[in-house]
């Protein structure tokens, strides 16, 4: 069977990549975290990889805006080899400040643009916000994701989150309506009943309570929320998973493990 190997790229501030290791992990993939310079010395080891990266943290310590130096680090310097990892169909995931890096340096909503056509700015309360929230899964037809990170989940799920700078905004009416038409939108903000939620259980102000976005594809994901602190029933504040042992969080990487086998 074939071993599917995981990139996982980090820099200064980046401080969720052990617990993202552990989720591939524990999903059988076998998982490499490489520091940002050792790439840019060997290019072509991206290539050989089946699933790319960004994890959480604070690269940079967020000087500027979350994300941005490290957006603009990898645009100029590795631009050409991601943008072919994106189109060649293979699964890439930034994760809270990961998915700042994939907006901020235009992987998404399209790898094919590559161009920033929005962005991911300070939560509406003015302070990091850090709880656990419901998620609504957006689903094709309301039958199934167009994320492959996604399939296989219920409507609404629960994931910790953990920002200051998660409000999604796009540049324009007309980029939010591609959106919802191509059925990019993976996650929004909701209620345990999936509802529109108010404040704290949509801790930015995000517009249209977007949590989580993918591009037309399917295999570019970015979200807010951190699933790799959620996969284990234990670590949820009720102990509660969606089979005793396991939290959804193992879902979303078992998924992208399985896609590419």
């Amino acid at each position: 069977m074939k071993k599917v190997k995981v990139l996982i790229l980090r820099t200064a501030g980046t401080n969720c990549d052990y617990e993202t290791q552990f989720a591939f992990e524990l999903c059988k993939a076998v998982v490499e975290r490489v520091h940002i310079s050792s790439l840019v010395e060997r290019k072509d080891r991206i290539s050989k990889y089946d699933i790319l990266v960004f994890p959480g943290g604070f690269s940079y310590g967020d000087d500027i805006a979350s994300g941005k130096i490290l957006a603009n680090e990898i645009k100029n310097k590795l631009g050409d080899e991601i943008k072919k990892f994106a189109l060649d169909n293979k699964p890439i995931i930034g994760i809270c400040n990961g998915f700042q890096v994939l907006v901020k340096m235009g992987l998404l909503p399209e790898p094919d643009v590559f161009r920033q056509s929005s962005t991911l700015s300070y939560n509406d309360s003015g302070k990091f916000e850090c709880r656990w929230v419901y998620l609504k899964t957006c689903k094709k037809n309301d039958s199934e994701s167009n994320c492959i990170w996604t399939k296989n989940l219920p409507d609404i799920i629960s994931l910790p989150i953990a920002h200051g700078e998660g409000k999604f905004i796009p540049s324009n009416k007309k980029l939010l309506s591609t959106l919802n038409k191509n059925e990019q939108v993976v996650f929004k903000y909701s209620t345990k009943n999936g509802d529109i939620p108010q404040y704290p259980l949509i801790p930015n102000g995000s517009i249209e309570q977007i949590a989580g976005m993918c591009n037309a594809k399917g295999n570019v994901f970015g979200l807010m929320p951190h699933p790799e602190r959620y996969i284990f029933s234990l670590q949820h504040p009720a102990k509660k998973g969606f089979n005793k042992k396991y939290g959804w969080g193992k879902v979303i990487f078992q998924n992208a493990v399985d896609f590419v086998k």
